[in-house]
């Protein structure tokens, strides 16, 4: 059902920078460590979105999405992660696994871990407390740095009988010159028009691309390429990089076609090609130099 399986494909990896990465305390970058996991590091915070580092993006070792390449840092090669921003419950976005190894990780205990509504309890049934669960559009700071929770168009189920009682949501997270925008997951819809027009231009926006076919059932939850350029207009976005592609194959699309959909559909809409990028996983882009 879902194509060529793992060992089909071989996407480049790029050399890790964990040594720039765990030195740095002022350059804003962004690293595409792999699927809906990016590492930011702003006004010398380091923030991981949606971590994933597990070898299935499933509750079972033996069974489930399988990794088709392997995360681009090593959790142990991470810095310090201050911040965590949680999309939704499915098991690609927040892996149980991953979770407890950042926080047994030294310092792990003082990581605060941004949730949608709904889902502080099962991070205190962990034993984490460092939690602050947001509604839409709710707004928090810590150390010089703005995280506001906004509104996407996707669904939430962890266990059977569940669906949609905890939150989905997008983030922005800004300082006083700089703002990043992760959509986890969504469908396209009317929500990125608005949050360009109330907390835009964006800086850089990490926008998924993948997972979606087939379109009957994909285009509620997931944006096509196609779609993921228009929500980078609507995102009033200056610079979009391309996630929640090439590490798990969770639709029917090849694993290698999300690249090459972007392309055209960037071009067709007249982006410059550094308007729109993918990375290699592993790949770090420094956005913001001393």
């Amino acid at each position: 059902m879902h194509g060529p399986s793992r060992g089909s494909y071989n996407f480049p990896l790029a050399k890790s920078r964990s040594d720039l990465l765990r030195s740095n305390r002022s350059q804003t970058t962004l690293t595409w460590i792999g699927h809906a996991t990016v590492l930011l590091q702003l006004h010398g915070s380091n923030i991981l979105t949606d971590p994933n580092f597990s070898d299935r993006a499933s509750p079972l070792r033996f069974a489930g999405p399988k990794r088709v390449m392997p995360p681009g840092i090593a959790v142990d090669e991470l810095p310090p992660i201050d911040v965590v921003a949680i999309s939704h419950d499915h098991y690609d976005s927040m892996d149980k696994s991953t979770i407890g190894r950042l926080r047994g990780r030294q310092g792990g205990s003082n990581t605060t871990f941004f949730v949608p509504l709904g889902l502080k309890r099962w991070f205190e049934d962990l034993g984490i407390s460092n939690v602050i669960e947001m509604d839409w559009w709710e707004r928090q700071s810590r150390n010089g740095i703005e995280v506001i929770c906004v509104p996407i168009h996707h669904w939430s189920q962890r266990v059977p009988f569940s669906r949609n009682t905890t939150l989905w949501s997008a983030w922005v997270i800004r300082d006083l010159d700089f703002s990043f925008f992760f959509a986890g997951d969504s469908g396209y819809a009317p929500h990125f028009r608005e949050i360009g027009q109330n907390l835009g231009p964006i800086d850089v926006a990490a926008v998924p691309i993948g997972a979606y076919e087939p379109r009957w059932f994909m285009r509620h939850y997931h944006v096509s390429p196609e779609e993921a350029v228009q929500a980078h207009i609507d995102l009033r976005s200056r610079k979009s990089v391309g996630i929640h592609w090439g590490t798990f194959i969770l639709g029917d699309e090849p694993l290698d076609e999300p690249p090459k959909k972007l392309e055209q559909a960037r071009k067709a809409k007249g982006l410059r090609s550094d308007e729109f990028i993918v990375l290699k996983h592993g790949q770090t882009i420094v956005m913001k130099p001393d």
